[in-house]
């Protein structure tokens, strides 16, 4: 075994969105995690969709960061936290309380201090604008999965998900995010490698986001890196082409985490528009 990696879904989905993506680093070698959000793991989608728990429409990013940090320092050993969308900025802040040997952001929401651009702010206006709507869940129709979500993805893909794992996300994080109550991290004193996403068609969180949070991340001593992938929307870890994110990610793991240690990024695992320690490759 070459370790485990915790993978921390993001906001409107279940770990079940995380079934196919685990399964080329399992062939890999890794012990995979898909541990859920508090009350997330107590339901079923459907419960969830129907008659969401008391409670979690304000549950809070400290919260739910406490409940990871919980499960992974029960494991054995430091694993590997991979995070997507909201998971993303989840798994910077776990690293910045010290967990993990290193880290994958995946167009992650944004860490304190990055701006919102033009698209995120358009994307979650809805949200803030409801009243009381920091303690109220919010759920995204179908037809919002899949123009914000979901929209480089075949339609048959994007009914077939919203009907197994979508499901309503607390109205508090999304009040954190924006105003950066609770979301910030200390790059400088990050020690862990970290690798940033993102993708060019995303509309919740934009390549103008990933590489803010990539920039800020590179005042860490540690490796940072940055890459960005061409017509994939916020899915990218389910729609078609899934499979070159987690190469990617599977590749860039071998260059720098095999032995825990910071080796140099291999070149030969990137490609043109990625960013490599604030130098455009």
């Amino acid at each position: 075994m070459k370790g485990s990696i915790v993978f921390v879904h993001g906001a409107w989905v279940t770990p079940e969105s995380w079934d196919a993506f685990r399964k080329p680093f399992e062939g890999e070698g890794y012990e995979t995690h898909a541990p859920a959000w508090p009350y997330v793991g107590e339901y079923s989608a459907r419960a969830l969709n129907e008659t969401p728990p008391k409670g979690f429409g304000s549950l809070t990013l400290g919260k739910i960061a406490d409940s990871y940090e919980g499960f992974i320092r029960a494991l054995p050993e430091e694993p590997i936290i991979i995070g997507h969308s909201f998971g993303g900025l989840l798994a910077q802040m776990l690293l910045d309380r010290g967990c993990g040997r290193a880290g994958v952001a995946i167009d992650p929401a944004p860490i304190g201090g990055v701006i919102p651009g033009p698209s995120a702010f358009a994307a979650i206006t809805p949200i803030m604008l409801r009243p009381a709507g920091w303690k109220r869940p919010y759920r995204l129709s179908r037809r919002r999965f899949g123009k914000l979500f979901a929209n480089t993805a075949p339609p048959a893909l994007v009914d077939e998900a919203y009907a197994s794992y979508v499901i309503p996300a607390p109205g508090m994080i999304f009040h954190q995010a924006a105003l950066w109550l609770g979301s910030w991290v200390h790059p400088a004193q990050r020690r862990q490698p970290l690798m940033l996403t993102g993708a060019t068609e995303d509309r919740l969180v934009s390549p103008y986001l990933s590489k803010a949070a990539y920039q800020k991340q590179a005042a860490s001593a540690a490796t940072t890196a940055y890459k960005e992938f061409e017509r994939r929307s916020h899915f990218l870890c389910a729609e078609p082409g899934w499979e070159e994110v987690a190469s990617s990610i599977i590749g860039w793991l071998r260059a720098n985490v095999q032995d825990a240690g910071l080796a140099e990024i291999a070149t030969d695992s990137l490609t043109d528009g990625e960013f490599l320690h604030g130098v455009l490759a």
